[in-house]
């Protein structure tokens, strides 16, 4: 099963492998114009009734695939309001089919006659709550009439994220969803076809370009609604707390604090003033600062512990504890990872080693990332946390799923890199789930990588991918 939502991001990711939204939708709408085939006999009457966004495409496809029947497109709205560019070019070539099409301006007087089948393929699975003008008329009409109806992916008025189903809904007998089952159609009475559109598995596998609609920004929204985050680090370093913070910032975090020792502060504090430092007394973390550091944790919606904190044994123990009193969701890098195999915990963790780490953890070791990635798969489902692996291939697995990213270059071996991906990985574990936080992140952060080599090949600084992390977020 696949929301919506989920099958826009693979949409797009398929669109960056190289095959068009245009293919996907050819595909559609043949899928759909076979299951005509299979409800009515050749010489029928049918009727398509189309919205203007890609669910309506689908329908135009559809109706250019069935000549042998007595085919009439209903448009709902002003074909120059077509929202989509490929949804356009499907109304010009059905015209230029000489299908008869016309648009419906308005409810009133909605006429659709008594067809053999309705199509319904009014509103796909971006839409929820109740139909509106006139897709609340056209859907009466359809459910009202002795005329079966056969929609195309969901049922207009079926919330294909919730699965949830408005009340004037279209009442389908037969549904022909694509690529995979949406929620809620096992709930319908009518009966469901799933269609394979060519939608290949490394679109859902590879993180891609559909990822960053994760990303949109509710207009309404509010300071603080796209998270506050806890840097937890320093001590030995302060450039590492600092890289973290500024990254994860630029990843679009509202507010980010470092708690850091008061050795380190002033440092800190010093490389951007947008920061918010909150130190604690002494050269390192101590196991007495835990209760400090709980109480400015419980406040944040994610934490990301151990960029600059040190392989020393006092600093890892209050990391160790601060994991253990947490039950929020905490980012887990460099030396800290040492503590996570043997932690009781409810907090839910992010870890992020590289392959190294991911051994000292206790992890398989393979060279091949295809290996790897089972292996890995099964690490995570051990540990009961969502893992990122750093390589060649980022590997990114919960334990159930797994997601392998291929962004960023060599140069991206200078330190620092692995502070920033933590970073813009907190800022995104503070508003997404955990496994599309690491997703995201690892690619963002690869992608600012790569623009940054771009312009100064292998002598790329952590510093420059930082501020080139709002630019790999932007969905082109």
């Amino acid at each position: 099963m696949i929301t919506g939502s989920e099958m826009a991001v693979v949409d797009a990711n398929a669109a960056g492998l190289g095959i068009p939204r245009a293919q996907l939708m050819e595909s559609s709408g043949n899928a759909l114009a076979s299951r005509v085939r299979g409800m009515c006999d050749p010489g029928a009457s049918v009727t398509l009734v189309c919205g203007r966004g890609n669910n309506g495409g689908d329908g135009l496809v559809a109706a250019r695939f069935l000549s042998e029947y007595d085919v009439e497109v209903r448009l709902l709205g002003r074909a120059e309001t077509i929202t989509t560019e490929i949804a356009r070019e499907n109304w010009a070539a059905l015209l230029a089919s000489e299908i008869p099409a016309r648009e419906v301006r308005d409810s009133t007087g909605l006429a659709l006659g008594e067809p053999d089948l309705f199509v319904d393929a009014m509103l796909g699975t971006g839409v929820s709550g109740g139909l509106r003008e006139p897709e609340a008329t056209a859907a009466t009409v359809m459910n009202e009439s002795d005329s079966p109806v056969l929609s195309a992916d969901v049922p207009s008025g079926l919330d294909g994220d919730t699965g949830d189903l408005a009340a004037n809904a279209v009442d389908p007998d037969h549904v022909v969803t694509f690529h995979a089952r949406k929620p809620g159609l096992a709930d319908l009475e009518a009966e469901v076809t799933v269609a394979d559109i060519g939608v290949p598995d490394a679109a859902e596998s590879f993180t891609g370009p559909g990822d960053l609609l994760r990303l949109r920004r509710d207009p309404a929204s509010h300071k603080g609604d796209h998270g506050e985050v806890l840097v937890v680090g320093g001590g030995p370093y302060a450039g590492a707390p600092a890289l973290t913070a500024q990254a994860a910032l630029r990843a679009g975090a509202d507010l980010v604090r470092v708690a850091c020792p008061t050795s380190v502060a002033h440092e800190v504090q010093g490389y951007r003033e947008d920061l918010i430092v909150r130190p604690v007394e002494g050269r390192q973390f101590e196991p007495g600062h835990v209760g400090q550091v709980l109480e400015f944790a419980e406040e944040q919606d994610a934490i990301v512990v151990g960029p600059g904190l040190g392989e020393d044994g006092d600093s890892l123990e209050t990391a160790r504890a601060l994991l253990e009193g947490y039950s929020g969701t905490a980012v887990v890098d460099a030396d800290a990872l040492r503590t996570v195999p043997d932690l009781t915990t409810e907090a839910t963790l992010v870890c992020t080693p590289h392959q190294g780490e991911l051994v000292g953890m206790g992890g398989p070791r393979s060279d091949d990332w295809r290996e790897r990635r089972g292996l890995v798969e099964g690490f995570a489902a051990e540990l009961g946390h969502t893992l990122l692996v750093k390589g060649r291939y980022d590997l990114v697995s919960d334990g159930e799923r797994t997601r392998v990213n291929r962004t960023g270059n060599p140069g991206m071996t200078v330190g620092g890199t692995g502070d920033v991906l933590a970073g813009v990985t907190g800022a995104l574990a503070a508003t997404q789930e955990p496994a599309n936080a690491a997703a995201v992140g690892a690619y963002v952060t690869g992608r600012a990588g790569d623009i940054v080599a771009e312009e100064h090949g292998n002598g790329l600084l952590a510093s420059d991918m930082v501020e080139a992390v709002p630019a790999a977020m932007r969905q082109e």
